[in-house]
């Protein structure tokens, strides 16, 4: 495809995204609701985290050679493993926004085609069409 050809596929791809998700102030809401509870529940891990690293100082517990230590370990690393992929979310979310302003909401970061409404509807934070995911 000639460098002409591509702007126009380009083009054609942002209108139908402009008809579509780019152009909906809903999209906004929804992001903006996400966002919400992400960091809600970025703040509730981190509290967790912090409540369980005080009970630890605060303990004299070993946890090595306690019966309940490997389940204190693994709880820690588990919801430590939780706010990472929240605070994942939350970029991903950002990301999102911040292409929904810039007009690029919809667009698929691969291929440049529309991503289909039905995907985003279901993941707002979609980066790539069906196709180029697999």
């Amino acid at each position: 495809m000639d460098a002409e050809n591509e702007l126009r596929a380009d083009d054609g791809a942002r209108r139908e995204a402009a008809d579509g998700p780019v152009g909906d102030p809903a999209v906004r809401q929804v992001l903006a609701g996400e966002r919400l509870r992400a960091l809600a529940l970025c703040r509730a891990l981190r509290r967790d985290l912090d409540s369980m690293a005080d009970a630890r100082a605060s303990s004299n517990a070993d946890d090595e050679h306690d019966p309940e230590g490997a389940t204190l370990a693994f709880e820690r690393a588990q919801t430590a493993a939780m706010l990472d992929q929240s605070r994942s979310r939350l970029d991903d979310i950002d990301r999102a926004a911040q292409k929904h302003e810039q007009g690029t909401y919809g667009i698929c970061e691969a291929c440049g085609e529309a991503i289909p409404a039905e995907r985003l509807a279901v993941r707002a934070t979609a980066r790539t069409c069906l196709a180029c995911t697999t």
